[in-house]
């Protein structure tokens, strides 16, 4: 399989579950070594939460599959170019590739609009619509200084 034959995956995925009533018309799979190890589908409606999409849903998958929260040896195709939201996702797994059909203009005309949390994100926080204010904490600061201290820790 190549590149479009992985898209085409997801498209078909995509479509499938957004008939079920499960989601949005968004899916994604998660390829490593050319093997699915992953699959995602928007849930948003269907589970009542605002960050089960595609993306993000395929990488959890992948993730529980192969034990792991890194991804760096594989692949994100998705029906969609992923929103900031699934974007970071992405940064955070550490997947280096991410192929997709519809682009962020093509949602947007249906509308699913991600131009403004592109806007927002960009902002500095004291400029943003939503409020976000820093409320010092000595007890918080003490839990980052544990942390940083444990000797097990789990990098990431």
């Amino acid at each position: 399989m190549d590149h479009i034959d992985y898209v085409q995956r997801a498209v078909a995925l995509s479509r499938e579950k957004m008939r079920a009533g499960e989601g949005g018309p968004f899916a994604a799979v998660v390829v490593k070594d050319g093997q699915v190890v992953g699959e995602g589908w928007n849930r948003v409606s269907s589970s009542l939460d605002p960050t089960a999409h595609a993306e993000v849903n395929a990488i959890r998958d992948a993730c529980e599959r192969l034990g792991t929260f890194w991804l760096e040896e594989s692949i994100l195709y998705s029906s969609c170019e992923p929103c900031p939201m699934c974007l970071a996702a992405i940064y955070w797994a550490r997947i280096p590739a991410v192929y997709y059909a519809n682009t962020t203009t093509d949602a947007a005309a249906i509308g699913f609009e991600d131009a403004f949390v592109y806007a927002e994100v960009a902002l500095p926080a004291e400029q943003r619509s939503v409020l976000c204010r820093q409320v010092p904490s000595e007890e918080a600061l003490a839990v980052f200084a544990e942390w940083a201290e444990m000797p097990d820790r789990i990098e990431y």
